[in-house]
């Protein structure tokens, strides 16, 4: 089309003090709400079983490090339930040990293993390692990578293997015979027999007698019930309790001492 272009007059853009207000009260509350929000739901957590007197947290790079590690205490309030607020508390019973994911696979290392182990001994607590086991890698080579990181006391527990995962294509079969490699490896090692952590329903479908009638269990069930496989060590029966001293929830777990 022709004739002559008119020319348009832009506006300038003023920035104006209730802009600025609106915007910085909008950045105060994205900030402040998730956080308020956060303290409130993770004031009171699962319920505990009754009839346990120690108790146990595992932790691993997924977990927060700014950890009290001198004050970690399992407070219940009148309700059974796991609280952050020790005044609300009827019950208040020290964290008694803690287990730490040192390794998994051939290579990986967790990030938070060797100062968490150092200040987990300095609080007296009692502490244990354990190696999240991958089926489909060499066994041996696994065995290397939990034995070249964690240095047992006689005071500390024994060893851990976390199996809870199958590759896929791999066999009941074949699972057993890698995991009882590593753990007949390891034990030499050691002088002492692993402990083995999988959930209720995985011992049931995948592992065989040789593991379970044969090395200690830590055994993970969500339930108001114990785990169906006895004797077990360890009940792991939550990953929502609150315990002072952890700034997010965690895994507690309850030993059995008959």
């Amino acid at each position: 089309m022709g004739g002559k272009r008119r020319k348009i007059k832009r506006k300038k853009f003023v920035v104006k003090p209730w802009m600025v207000a609106a915007l910085l009260a909008v950045t105060i509350l994205a900030v402040l709400v998730p956080h308020f929000a956060w303290k409130r739901v993770a004031e009171t957590g699962a319920r505990v079983p009754k009839g346990y007197r120690h108790y146990m947290v595992d932790l691993s790079h997924h977990n927060p490090s700014d950890i009290q590690w001198d004050s970690l205490l399992v407070a219940i309030d009148g309700e059974g339930r796991t609280t952050r607020d020790l005044k609300r508390a009827k019950k208040i019973v020290p964290v008694h040990a803690v287990i730490l994911k040192a390794s998994e696979g051939e290579q990986h290392r967790d990030r938070n293993f060797g100062r968490w182990w150092e200040e987990a001994g300095k609080a007296g607590l009692s502490r244990g390692a354990y190696h999240f086991f991958r089926s489909s890698k060499n066994p041996q080579l696994q065995a290397a990578n939990y034995i070249q990181r964690v240095q047992l006391t006689h005071r500390d527990l024994p060893p851990v293997l976390d199996i809870e995962t199958v590759h896929a294509g791999c066999s009941r079969e074949t699972l057993n015979e890698r995991a009882l490699e590593w753990l007949r490896t390891v034990e030499q090692a050691y002088g002492r027999r692993p402990i083995v952590y999988t959930s209720d329903a995985f011992a049931k479908d995948w592992l065989s007698p040789d593991i379970l009638d044969h090395y200690p269990l830590w055994l993970a069930r969500y339930n108001s019930a114990p785990p169906r496989y006895a004797p077990w060590k360890w009940w792991q029966f939550t990953e929502g309790a609150v315990v002072y001293g952890i700034p997010q929830y965690v895994d507690l777990s309850v030993e059995n001492l008959e």
